[in-house]
């Protein structure tokens, strides 16, 4: 189970939120899924947002315009110069959405730690033709200085120019995927090489969140406050 599920998309409503929040008639869905799939591949795609690590794209739909929350470790480079790069990117989206495009940055604390950064960090040395055993380590030893309590790293592909492709791990402390309490972070990119792509997968263990976040049933709200007047009496 724990190799096979999407750990995020397991974790849904428990520690984990969905990174598209919208609702719509049944029948408009598929358009505006695939407006959204469209305007996340135009982001990672501009030219604009090359180099600038971003972590996840978060798209909120309003009744008159979309919010989309970019999250980054280098919020300069999607900022520019006076704002010159944002605005760019914004006319590049808005050609593809129907509403009014708004565009947030928020800055990632520890890109160190985050497991998508860490993906395209492995990627980009690994299409620069970097030793990948060295790679994986420095990977795993600068997420563990950074506070995590476990990492897992997994590539597969045509590893160092082999003919034949296989899977290398790399792992340091513990992540326990099969529990649901356990706050994983997982991330996933690709390193386009001379002689194939080479899968990175990133696992990061955070914690244990124990709170319960749950909104909680009015009928046991009334239920708590007469319970509490009965015993002031």
């Amino acid at each position: 189970m724990g190799q096979k599920v999407n750990p995020v998309g397991m974790r849904l409503g428990i520690n984990k939120t969905w990174k598209s929040k919208w609702y719509v008639d049944p029948r408009e869905y598929a358009d505006t899924l695939h407006e959204d799939l469209a305007l996340r591949k135009e982001l990672e795609s501009c030219p604009e947002t090359q180099g600038a690590d971003i972590s996840d794209i978060e798209i909120i739909r309003h009744p008159q315009r979309i919010t989309i929350v970019v999250k980054t470790s280098r919020p300069g480079i999607i900022i520019g110069a006076k704002g010159s790069n944002i605005e760019k990117i914004g006319a590049r989206l808005q050609k593809i959405a129907k509403k009014k495009i708004q565009i947030k940055i928020k800055e990632v604390k520890r890109p160190e730690a985050d497991a998508q950064i860490i993906a395209e960090n492995i990627a980009r040395q690994l299409k620069m033709r970097g030793a990948f055993r060295r790679t994986l380590k420095m990977a795993v030893s600068k997420a563990m200085q950074s506070g995590v309590q476990g990492v897992k790293v997994r590539i597969s592909g045509r590893l160092g120019g082999a003919e034949m492709s296989r899977v290398a791990w790399h792992h340091e402390g513990r992540v326990p995927l099969h529990t649901l309490r356990a706050d994983i972070d997982y991330g996933f990119a690709e390193s386009r090489t001379t002689f194939g792509v080479i899968g990175v997968k990133v696992w990061t263990f955070n914690g244990e969140v124990y709170q319960k976040d749950q909104k909680e049933d009015a009928g046991l709200l009334v239920r708590k406050k007469r319970e509490k007047t009965g015993a002031r009496r």
